[in-house]
């Protein structure tokens, strides 16, 4: 038998659960619009820091000798995010992207990938350098991998650790073949310095990595200053010419390709034009000493140019 009592009782429960629901209603209202007045602002900001930065890069750029470009290579759905290349022989290059742990072997004449080669996880994979019938592969928290045999169907791996970290984001990566090594450059800062950028060595012979850089890239050179504006420099790749031994170096965030002489002075610097270059993230040569960077695609397809400099 409900009783006076309990209508009173069911009565302010209900304005309880009504008067809530109403609140809350009006609350969301007000953080949800909130919300979205703090992403507007945010969006905004982000547009006007990559307008900035493009202006500022492309006015650095027009400081410097143009490069040609002697070819393009469109990359097919699976390298759209390419991120390292090294040339394997004639006409085909060995590919990372950063978010499979595979190496996609590329051929310029047919167009295409024509065979991949899965070696890890999915992860941040930046830079790739070969030796032989082995291929290595860094990742962007500076560990190393090691794929032997990698065209053989069966490819053994093993990982190495490094002292760098995601902090000092490991992009670039090569093989020097006079100094039985690998080369490793940073994008990021430094750990205890903003005054260079350091190139390091994996020795291949004990599988270590010195803590102090084989070359220190001086930021402050003039060479990097664009013509006396401030610019910034990071790395995003690099490998040795193979007659002259100079390391080239592609600038992921001001449209540069720096030549650095063997004593770490920078001897030479070129603009990549943004319109082409969208995002230098791989660089090679080839045995005849041809120039090859790839082109990581954001919102369009990724690329490898053959590059001619002026």
């Amino acid at each position: 038998m409900v009783t006076k009592w309990d209508r009173i009782i069911f009565s302010v429960i209900a304005l309880v659960v009504v008067g809530g629901f109403v609140f809350w209603k009006d609350v969301k209202g007000v953080l949800n619009k909130s919300e979205g007045v703090a992403l507007e602002k945010v969006e905004k900001k982000g547009k006007k820091d990559k307008e900035g930065d493009k202006e500022s890069s492309e006015a650095a750029t027009a400081d410097y000798p143009a490069v040609n470009i002697a070819g393009k290579w469109e990359m097919p759905q699976e390298l759209v995010e390419i991120s390292g290349i090294a040339w394997l022989d004639k006409d085909r290059f060995a590919c990372v992207q950063d978010e499979l742990g595979t190496i996609f072997i590329y051929s310029l004449a047919s167009k295409s990938v024509v065979k991949e080669i899965p070696f890890g996880n999915a992860g941040d994979y930046e830079g790739i350098a070969v030796t032989g019938s082995t291929a290595y592969v860094v990742r962007a928290d500076g560990k190393l991998f090691e794929v032997s045999g990698f065209e053989s169907g069966k490819p053994a791996v093993k990982q190495y650790a490094t002292h760098l970290t995601v902090k000092q984001d490991v992009e670039g990566l090569c093989y020097d073949a006079m100094g039985k090594r690998l080369l490793l450059s940073i994008k990021g800062a430094e750990p205890h310095t903003k005054a260079y950028k350091g190139i390091y060595g994996f020795d291949l012979s004990t599988k270590t990595m010195d803590k102090e850089p084989v070359y220190k890239i001086d930021l402050a050179q003039a060479a990097l200053s664009g013509g006396g504006k401030k610019s910034r420099f990071e790395p995003s790749d690099l490998d040795i010419h193979p007659t002259s031994g100079e390391l080239y170096i592609t600038d992921a965030s001001g449209g540069k390709l720096a030549v650095m002489k063997t004593n770490g002075e920078i001897r030479q610097v070129y603009g990549l034009d943004k319109r082409e270059f969208t995002q230098p993230e791989g660089i090679s040569f080839n045995a005849d000493g041809e120039l090859f960077i790839s082109n990581e695609g954001g919102k369009g397809r990724g690329n490898i140019l053959k590059v001619v400099l002026p």
